[in-house]
């Protein structure tokens, strides 16, 4: 008979805070970009240069802990912790005022590179703890990833009477209360089993497993799909204010609501995956979005911005609603000791692809008209769709 585990009441809420605090480093840099531009006299194409260096941070960071299985080595918590401190300081280093375009770039690289030992081993620390009910902590701890990623932008009209660094400080002190609590709160969960040695093949092994595969390519799929569309929320109400000049939509405030309601998605997913299943809760998800994405040519076409409001509101929810079910059949479908390897692979991997993606639509504004290039996101769902209702 299976031995019923019940955890201290403050682990989910410890892990949930820490992972939102120490994700608001992710899009620090951007929420006071055109400050950075001023003060260090950039060149405006550094906008995306310094954006893009967070994300290919992270990815190489993701696959160098992959490969060497560090969170599966060595205590989550401890990693987490560490990774939490240095990710800190990088962010804070960006208000050194003889900061040059290499050196910020350096920095938002090495903020991403260890925010690979915090989102992905955040996850790891809840499949350490939480074994049935995975998908309902996971949808918590997602759901604190978009709001740390909003956060920054808040935190910026918030303090418009203050200097520019203040949000860089803020969020460099709330990351470093993150690693703290997560470092003194939250020990090796129950269900952790360590792995002891380097095994370099650990990230192919991972995937013979079907249903993990299965799992891993929905995650894909609808990695090529979230990223972009949160990149583009901003532009595609700029686009529709354009055509409907009599529209009175506010782009950060409804950019904010559109990418921040996500967060209850996550949360309401991880509900109703304990009672429908994880698999196919998130199949839903995944299918409506797609849908989501071809459809909307439509929407830029009605003069109801209400109702162009509430389709981008949905279009929100559904799409991260099946990330923290991705992650939980990842967690659940692979070796115990391979499981912070594996959440950090299919991180890896994910993150890789959202940067295609990104390129693809900016690529295709110069030869198809914008408001009809958004069904290209479809594309993800639609393979992961396939795989993932591939019967053998």
């Amino acid at each position: 008979m299976t031995k019923t585990i019940h955890n201290p009441s403050w682990i989910l809420p410890t892990i949930v805070v820490s992972q939102f605090f120490c994700t608001s480093l992710w899009f620090s840099g951007n929420a006071v970009m055109n400050d950075l531009i001023k003060a260090y006299a950039l060149d405006i194409n550094a906008l995306a240069h310094l954006t893009s260096a967070v994300q290919l941070g992270f990815i190489l960071g993701t696959l160098l802990f992959a490969i060497l299985t560090i969170a599966d080595r060595f205590s989550p918590s401890k990693v987490f912790f560490v990774s939490a401190q240095i990710a800190m300081m990088c962010n804070l280093a960006i208000i050194w005022s003889e900061n040059t375009f290499i050196s910020l770039l350096s920095f938002r690289f090495l903020t991403g590179f260890f925010l690979a030992g915090i989102y992905p081993v955040g996850m790891k620390i809840a499949a350490d703890y939480y074994d049935k009910r995975l998908g309902k902590s996971l949808g918590y701890l997602v759901g604190a990833l978009v709001l740390g990623t909003a956060f920054p932008h808040l935190l910026k009209e918030f303090t418009t009477d203050l200097p520019w660094r203040a949000v860089l400080i803020i969020t460099s002190i709330v990351a470093c209360l993150g690693g703290v609590l997560m470092l003194l709160f939250v020990k090796d969960g129950p269900y952790r089993k360590q792995s002891h040695a380097i095994d370099f093949l650990t990230v192919f092994k991972v995937f013979s497993n079907k249903e993990f595969k299965k799992a891993a390519f929905g995650y894909f799929g609808h990695m090529w799909e979230l990223y972009t569309f949160w990149a583009f929320v901003p532009i595609i109400i700029s686009v529709y204010k354009k055509f409907h000049p009599e529209a009175s939509l506010n782009v950060a405030v409804g950019s904010f609501i559109i990418i921040g309601i996500g967060a209850i998605a996550c949360i309401l997913s991880g509900y109703i995956s304990i009672k429908k299943g994880a698999q196919k809760t998130a199949t839903i998800a995944l299918l409506l979005s797609c849908i989501c994405c071809l459809i909307s040519p439509l929407f830029f076409k009605i003069s109801s911005e209400f109702v162009f409001m509430v389709f981008l509101s949905f279009w929100g929810m559904v799409v991260i609603a099946d990330s923290p079910l991705f992650s939980t059949l990842v967690a659940q479908n692979v070796q115990p000791s391979f499981k912070g390897t594996a959440l950090t692979i299919v991180n890896c991997i994910g993150f890789a692809i959202t940067i295609i993606s990104i390129q693809l639509l900016t690529a295709m504004i110069d030869y198809i008209d914008i408001r009809y290039i958004f069904p290209l996101l479809g594309i993800g769902p639609i393979l992961g769709l396939i795989i993932i209702l591939k019967k053998n």
